[in-house]
Order: C-alpha cells, then sequence, then structure tokens
C-alpha cells in the first residue's frame, strides 16, 4: 500500500513538474515574440513549412467534409421538409466548429509532429546546448519564427477549409440532389452572422497557440522525459505524446470556448 501511494505521489508531482516548466515555456515564447528583433527570413520559411504546405491537405479535408455535411444534412433536414436550411446547416457547422477543429488536428498531424521531431532531435543532438553556450537564445532563434508562423498561418489555413466546405456542400446538395441553389445560399446570408464568425476566428487562433506550444515544448524537454528520454526511440515516443496530447487538448478547448461563447 505504502509503495502504490509513493507511485502515486511521484507521478502526481512529475505531471506538476512537467505542467509548470511547460506554462513557463510558454511565457517565455510569447515575451520573445512580443520582443525585437523580427527577422522576417524564418518567420516565412516557417510558414511556407506549417501553411503553405498544408494547403493540399485542408483543401481535400474540407472538400469531403463540406460534401458529407452536405449529404447527411440534406437527408436529415428531408425528414422535416427543410432542404432550403442545408446551406445554413452547412456553413454554421464549418464555420463554428468543425472548420477549427479538422484544420488544427490536420497541422498537428502534419507539422505538430515534425516540430517536436526536429526540436526534440536537436536536443538530443545537443545542438540546443551548443546554442545556449554561444549565447543564442533558443527561444528566440528557434520557437520565435514557429509561434508567429502558426498564428498567422492556421486561421488562413481554417478560412479556406470553410470556403472549401460550403462549395463541397454546395455540390452535393444542389448539384446532385437538386436543393434549390438561391435557397442553399440565402439561408447561409441569413443565418450566419458575426458571432459566429468571431467564434470561428477565436477557436482558430486558440488552436494555433496550443499546437505549436505543446509541439515545440515535448520536443524541448525530451531530455527531462520519464520513459526513453535519449535515442530515436525517444524521439518517437514524445512526438507520439505531443500528437496526442495536442489533438486532445484542442477538443477540450473546443468545449470550453463554445461554452463561453455561446
Amino acid at each position: 500500500m505504502r509503495n502504490a501511494l509513493e507511485k502515486i505521489g511521484d507521478q502526481v508531482l512529475y505531471l506538476l513538474e512537467m505542467a509548470g516548466r511547460m506554462g513557463l515555456f510558454l511565457l517565455t515564447c510569447l515575451k520573445c515574440v512580443l520582443l525585437p528583433p523580427y527577422k522576417m527570413r524564418p518567420v516565412l520559411s516557417q510558414i511556407q513549412f506549417i501553411g503553405a504546405r498544408s494547403i493540399f491537405v485542408i483543401l481535400f479535408t474540407g472538400a469531403f467534409t463540406g460534401m458529407v455535411l452536405g449529404l447527411q444534412g440534406y437527408y436529415t433536414l428531408r425528414k422535416f421538409g427543410s432542404e432550403g436550411l442545408l446551406g445554413s446547416a452547412v456553413a454554421l457547422s464549418l464555420i463554428r466548429e468543425l472548420g477549427p477543429v479538422l484544420t488544427a488536428l490536420m497541422v498537428i498531424g502534419r507539422a505538430g509532429s515534425a516540430i517536436t521531431a526536429e526540436i526534440g532531435i536537436m536536443r538530443n543532438s545537443e545542438q540546443i546546448d551548443a546554442l545556449e553556450c554561444m549565447a543564442i537564445d533558443p527561444c528566440t532563434y528557434l520557437m520565435k519564427p514557429k509561434f508567429v508562423a502558426a498564428i498567422l498561418s492556421i486561421p488562413l489555413l481554417t478560412a479556406i477549409f470553410d470556403v472549401v466546405g460550403i462549395w463541397g456542400g454546395w455540390l452535393v446538395g444542389v448539384q446532385l440532389l437538386g436543393v434549390n441553389d438561391g435557397a442553399y445560399f440565402q439561408g447561409m446570408y441569413a443565418s450566419v452572422i458575426w458571432k459566429d464568425i468571431e467564434m470561428g476566428l477565436v477557436k482558430s487562433l486558440v488552436f494555433a497557440l496550443l499546437v505549436v506550444w505543446i509541439a515545440s515544448a515535448r520536443g524541448y524537454f525530451l531530455h527531462l522525459e520519464r520513459e526513453g528520454g535519449f535515442g530515436a526511440e525517444g524521439v518517437s515516443r514524445t512526438t507520439t505524446r505531443a500528437v496526442v496530447m495536442a489533438s486532445v487538448t484542442v477538443l477540450v478547448w473546443d468545449y470550453l470556448i463554445s461554452a463561453i461563447m455561446l
């Protein structure tokens, strides 16, 4: 019994220590983002990596998400004779919920995992220690461009996702299932208000910060992981944990933001 309590207490202390460490890491990175110097080349490079290279998967996912919403929404609304509300259902579902969440999850899988692996390998091979020995702040040199690029890129990717998804719903609902074209867009125009767009924008900004924070922090503190902190296996395990942790955190914050803003 005593050994079990010791293990539980030890695990709780470890989790509290990790939470505090990651919180201080976030504050340090945000301070670096707000303070000069501002170098555009590293930021543009990260925008290309996080944003531009994610456009294809966002287009693909957004199109088929909108098509599924159009298909399912049509057969649901047809039971109540309300097929004309299909545009409203598709647009509100995408703008308020699915657009920000699915965009964040796609970016986590494509770019977040790579960020964790990159920083983890740099920690593993002592490149971060070498930067500190040369009096170069790792947060300013490594994290600042990633934070700025993510905060700029993910809201734009969310907007692209929403637009493509709406046209995907139009393709299925109007072109394949025969919903009136004018009713589709008029219903969308009448139902979508600024509060809906504001909710999607706030979610995308919060998710961007969460994604880049968790991905960067887990790689940065690779050497403090309890299980397999070094070597290729340690990097792979840390990357997996970062993806899972970021995905779950996005879903939790999606509910919290919805509960606050509704």
